[in-house]
């Protein structure tokens, strides 16, 4: 009877969350994630616009000049699995704030690098808290919205990351081309991340994370608060809650409950599908202005392109806060992901300023669209006792294609020579982005439900 009665309250109480059809906590905590988004999506991007720069004061070949970028998203594998196991079990808070602390250091030590090993251990650092950090709030933010809106504010969140993409360019035309320590500065911004921690220290744990661990009090008492903020924002009472789905508990180490059905399957074609995108992505992330300055651009001409495009990336995210909720989420972004691809094929045969400038802003926004997207799909397809743990090992893990992206992009550009080795590398990056696109529709339909319905 104690379990069915336990089991019983903890359903109730995310019915009483999945009613709610507004944001029903204060604004602030949207702001305090969402700067701990923008910081790591800069810092992401920051090492590909000092790459021409450090890697003639370090003296670092052509061949090696990639490893810092593939270090990073190595560091972003082990960081993310590991600390998402932490939040898991410890909570999203704490993930948040340990994650928070890993790149801010990692940031800090690089603005003071004298070498490549140096750089390179740093980078891994950094790698460590982005992936870290991106996995704690994926799943925070998505735990934290009610199922009827959790499409859009995972797209609000995302603002403020790909504004992080958005700033990069700036920064980077400031102190970059104008200081023989600029890429220096640039890593120094990142570092600011750490007065985020201020603020994380405060904010609510999941309730549903807290339910998971039998705390159902104080996933009450957070609840509570959150239906008493909704009724305030509509001057209206609540509707009754419909019948709701408990979360399972479990005693097994995260990782243990992923690796059995149904999860493993959606485990697997996640991983793929992130492996595939971030193959194309890391690609025009990592070297789009090492390639664009080979092309016979100057390196500021390279920055300004970017900049300019760089646009597309606050209005993408702004565009799949709006669509989140409106049409099944795996669509929309495998029709999304289908004209990134198409934007990469462009600028790879049609190298013109004109087309750098139109194609460059539809990749910012479609990357601002769909990624947003689909870290809210991969993060309800798993259950809230292993959900960071399923973020990180699918797209965690699927950082191997970011890390390999780079090398094979430039391999792509060596082996067609100079004449055809920038159509190459932007094609061998349309390819891979047009088969992410054909998988996704085949991950599971989860728009505007209860998280614990599509989990189970």
């Amino acid at each position: 009877m104690g379990f069915h009665t336990e089991a019983s309250r903890d359903s109730s109480i995310i019915a009483r969350l999945d009613r709610i059809t507004v944001w029903p906590y204060r604004p602030s905590l949207l702001w305090i994630i969402g700067i701990g988004f923008l910081v790591a999506f800069f810092d992401i991007t920051n090492v590909g616009f000092g790459l021409p720069v450090f890697s003639k004061q370090l003296h670092i070949s052509a061949t090696a000049a990639a490893v810092p970028i593939t270090a990073s998203l190595l560091g972003y594998i082990l960081g993310s699995y590991l600390n998402s196991s932490l939040a898991d079990v410890l909570g999203r808070r704490a993930g948040i704030m340990y994650a928070t602390a890993l790149f801010t250091v990692g940031s800090l030590a690089t603005v003071f690098t004298m070498n490549i090993a140096w750089l390179i251990s740093w980078r891994f650092i950094t790698g460590m808290g982005i992936g870290a950090e991106i996995a704690a709030i994926a799943t925070y933010v998505g735990e934290m919205s009610p199922a009827p809106v959790r499409g859009r504010y995972t797209g609000w969140a995302n603002v403020f990351s790909f504004g992080g993409f958005a700033v990069v360019p700036f920064v980077a035309l400031a102190l970059v081309p104008n200081f023989s320590w600029g890429w220096r500065g640039m890593f120094l911004v990142g570092a600011l991340a750490g007065f985020s921690m201020l603020g994380v220290r405060n904010i609510p744990e999941s309730p549903r994370w807290l339910l998971s661990k039998g705390r159902a009090d104080e996933a009450e008492r957070i609840v509570s608060e959150a239906e008493a903020v909704a009724e305030r924002k509509t001057g209206m009472s609540l509707p009754p809650p419909a019948e709701g789905v408990g979360e399972e508990r479990s005693e097994r180490f995260p990782t243990g409950d992923l690796l059995r059905p149904p999860y493993v399957a959606r485990l697997f074609l996640l991983l793929i599908i992130w492996i595939f995108l971030y193959l194309s992505d890391y690609a025009w992330l990592g070297l789009a202005p090492t390639l664009l300055v080979d092309k016979g651009f100057s390196l500021a001409n390279s920055i300004v392109f970017l900049l300019v495009t760089g646009i597309g990336y606050p209005i993408g995210a702004l565009i799949a806060a709006w669509l989140g909720d409106r049409f099944e989420r795996k669509y929309t972004i495998a029709l999304v992901t289908l004209v990134w691809s198409l934007g990469l094929a462009a600028v790879g045969l049609f190298p013109s300023p004109t087309v750098i400038y139109i194609a460059g802003f539809i990749l910012s926004t479609a990357l601002a669209l769909f990624f947003p997207l689909m870290y809210a799909l991969t993060a309800e397809s798993f259950p809230t006792r292993a959900r960071a743990s399923g973020v990180s090992l699918t797209d965690g893990v699927g950082h191997v294609g970011g890390a390999l992206a780079p090398i094979i992009a430039l391999a792509a550009f060596s082996w067609a020579g100079v004449v055809s080795g920038f159509a190459s590398a932007f094609l061998y990056m349309a390819v891979t982005g047009f088969i992410g696109a054909v998988l996704i529709p085949f991950g599971v339909a989860a728009t505007r439900k209860s998280v614990e319905v599509v989990s189970q």
